[in-house]
């Protein structure tokens, strides 16, 4: 009975496979006569011109002789949207543990953890981010601070400060974030974009209770990290005294330490955002700021420090003591005040990464323009991790990912009618509705086998 149920599963588990997998090969493109939001302008009538995955041209006129045509009249095209603090291809269901490799408990393993050895290109989560318009993320190591998606990586009772053989119990960062295609069966586009570490209460937690513990316990790690650097021959001869991070972490925390790789941090309270730009101005490093639910009170202090905003626009009940003054103008509060803002997607941004643009939308429902919500989505996010003009964005060199909508992309009931990633054409099928439609009609094979003993 056990096998015959496994067999009558095989069908629908094959189509979704096949589902997320797409066709395999690029193709020469021009989608024509829809409006088209390029992220940093609007064309009427416009032509995208994709070759050999790359857009050559957007402009208006007809196509090109002799390339396949999509026709997006009465339509709107818009590059594919970014995912940020995302938990895409890394979980399926947030609770099973063996399916979820975006946390990481190790005690000698913390700055070092790169999730992009446990990426899955046949992820369920993906084909139904496609759906929303969604074709790259930036995927996030989930740690004590992170909400949703992932899920918390540990319950606090595991934050005790330091743990056996002196490492920091789980430590003060919780890994490295990849940026991930949603196309192919190859979807790394590169690991290791930037560092993460929660503060806030969650650092508190982490640091053995207190803020202020935090904070001088992350600034004698960077001190760490900088004498390591400089003596890694002393190191290699046992030479120096001991150090609280493994070999690994060091060597990952150079980068952050010199300023080279971001540090995206997890705050909410507007008085731990004025003491985490401090930080970041007395050390010499670059952050992003994940959340600031509080961000609206101190906008202009995070313009003027030139910080980016990862942001949920609809966050606005006082959870904890961290968000009294949550709001949900807080997008376009910092947007008027020139902070560059990604939005982000509901529940960790794995199952529900498609919700970016209904979360856009209601940013927009609340003071926030319409082509800053869109620029949210697509021209910031790779502008924020280093990616501006590679993709987010439909301009000549950029990856082609278009999606052609049946109206207003920030509009719920608007569908996707062609997704392309780097040039090829990704089918509009999920497991979801897969299952939907083998359900809904309940003709032969509909229900397993087993159900008809």
């Amino acid at each position: 009975m056990h096998i015959k149920t496994l067999l009558a599963g095989a069908p629908i588990a094959l189509a979704a496979a096949l589902a997320l997998t797409g066709p395999a090969l690029a193709q020469d493109v021009a989608i024509t006569g829809g409006q088209v939001l390029t992220g940093t302008s609007v064309i009427e009538n416009g032509t995208v011109v994709i070759r050999n995955g790359k857009v050559v041209s957007v402009g208006t006129g007809g196509a090109p002789a002799g390339l396949r045509v999509i026709d997006a009249r009465g339509k709107i095209v818009t590059p594919g949207f970014v995912a940020v603090d995302s938990g895409l291809a890394g979980t399926e269901v947030g609770s099973v543990r063996g399916s979820n490799d975006l946390a990481n408990s190790a005690n000698t393993l913390t700055a070092a953890f790169d999730l992009s050895y446990g990426l899955d290109p046949w992820s369920f989560t993906l084909p139904v981010a496609r759906l929303g318009g969604v074709t790259r993320a930036v995927v996030t190591p989930r740690h004590v601070g992170s909400r949703g998606g992932g899920g918390h990586s540990h319950d606090d009772s595991d934050f005790a400060g330091a743990g056996d053989g002196g490492y920091q119990t789980p430590g003060l960062f919780a890994g490295q974030a990849a940026v991930i295609k949603l196309g192919g069966a190859d979807i790394l586009v590169k690991s290791k974009v930037a560092m993460t570490a929660p503060f806030g209460e969650a650092g508190a937690t982490v640091a053995g209770g207190a803020r202020g513990a935090e904070f001088v316990l992350f600034k004698e790690t960077l001190a760490e990290v900088r004498a390591y650097a400089r003596n890694k021959a002393a190191y290699d001869r046992a030479d120096m005294r001991a150090l609280s991070l493994s070999r690994a972490d060091l060597e990952a925390l150079i980068p952050v330490a010199e300023g080279r790789m971001p540090l995206i941090v997890t705050v909410n309270r507007a008085a731990d955002i004025q003491q985490v730009l401090r930080l970041a101005r007395e050390e010499g490093i670059k952050i992003i700021l994940d959340g600031a639910a509080e961000g609206w009170l101190v906008a202009g202090e995070i313009a003027a420090a030139n910080v980016a905003v990862l942001l949920h626009p609809i966050t606005n009940l006082p959870a904890n003591f961290e968000m009294r003054a949550a709001r949900m103008q807080n997008a376009a509060a910092l947007n008027a005040a020139g902070v560059v803002i990604a939005i982000k997607g509901n529940e960790g941004s794995a199952h529900r990464a498609r919700d970016i643009r209904y979360n856009a939308g209601n940013a927009v429902s609340h003071g926030l323009p319409f082509a800053a919500a869109i620029q949210a989505i697509t021209v910031n996010p790779a502008r924020i991790f280093g990616f501006d003009g590679q993709f987010g964005e439909l301009k000549a060199g950029a990856a082609g990912d278009v999606v052609v909508w049946s109206g207003d992309p920030l509009e719920p009931l608007s569908q996707p009618s062609a997704v392309l990633i780097d040039g090829v054409e990704q089918p509009l099928q999920a497991r979801n509705l897969l299952l939907r439609d083998r359900y809904r009609t309940g003709g032969e094979g509909a229900m397993p086998p087993a159900y008809g003993n």
